[in-house]
């Protein structure tokens, strides 16, 4: 159902306000330069800065723009399972393809807890649905034998986004999990050892600046040509760095700016624009990238 490169959008802003021409421009780039999936309101799109009614008419425009070309995965996960229903039901009103659900953070459930979060989301819509394992932001970790469980027992659960950051759970999600469980890197720097061990995919911060390189990154790695992708790595890999040098999406937007200086940089509070160390990082690498 998914694979490639599969951007996790930064949503624009413009006096306070999401500047909704510029996101349709942004995405519009986006699935010219070959994205095979896009994510609205996720972590680098300062989904928890947004309002419900801001958060849905982000999600409703990406839908919108992108017209069925590609899979639409909306984030809409919540640390009260409530809340978690009401925004996948407003994730399939939006017209999305899937939802991106994190698992319940701050509140620190069990995996028993984690689970029945989840069984109760799948009885209350019919929306697919792709795990996200963000435990370094979360503090919450969807341990393997808990995927493994959740991807067994409900069929809607079609993927996990792992950004864990623990390479071996690949393998022990693949070794356990029903055929047709998709798994997607949630980290740029780790997608070709990912995909090498059974990923078919990245939900990808860097697609934001450089979706060309890393659509063709990820064919490459799809069709085995492993040689290509590592020449395309290694023009990346300064960039994926880069950018998670000062607190995301700052330096992702500064980046964003540098090339389409149309799209402002602005970010909401409590996110503060990237450290003049981390505009030298973001401006090195580009320029190694081939981008400037």
């Amino acid at each position: 159902m998914f694979s490639g490169s599969i951007p996790a959008l930064v949503t624009p802003f413009t006096g306070g306000s999401f500047d909704e021409e510029a996101y349709r421009a942004f995405v519009e780039w986006q699935l010219t330069e070959g994205s095979t999936g896009l994510v609205p309101c996720g972590t680098t799109g300062e989904s928890a800065t947004l309002t419900y009614d801001e958060h849905f008419h982000v999600v409703r425009t990406c839908v919108d723009q992108v017209k069925g070309r590609v899979p639409v995965i909306a984030g809409a996960g919540s640390n009260d399972t409530q809340v978690a229903i009401q925004n996948i039901r407003a994730a399939q009103a939006a017209g999305a393809d899937a939802a991106l659900m994190v698992p319940p953070y701050y509140n620190r459930p069990n995996q028993d807890g984690i689970f029945a979060h989840f069984e109760a989301i799948v009885a209350a819509c019919d929306l697919p649905i792709v795990l996200y394992n963000v435990p370094g932001r979360t503090v919450t970790d969807i341990k393997p034998e808990t995927v493994v469980r959740l991807a067994n027992a409900f069929d809607r659960i079609v993927a996990i986004k792992d950004a864990s950051g623990d390479l071996p759970r690949v393998s022990a999600h693949r070794g356990g999990a029903r055929d047709g469980f998709v798994q997607l890197s949630g980290n740029d720097d780790m997608a070709l050892a990912f995909n090498a061990m059974g990923g078919r995919g990245c939900i990808s911060v860097t697609a934001n600046v450089a979706p060309g390189l890393c659509a063709q990154f990820q064919a490459a790695t799809l069709a085995e040509d492993y040689a290509r992708a590592l020449e395309i790595n290694d023009k990346l890999y300064p960039l994926h760095a880069a950018l998670f040098s000062d607190a995301s999406p700052g330096p992702v937007k500064y980046a964003l700016n540098r090339l389409h200086p149309e799209w402002s940089a602005d970010l909401r509070l409590p996110m503060t624009p990237p450290s003049e160390a981390s505009r030298a990082a973001v401006d090195a690498a580009l320029a190694h990238a081939g981008l400037t």
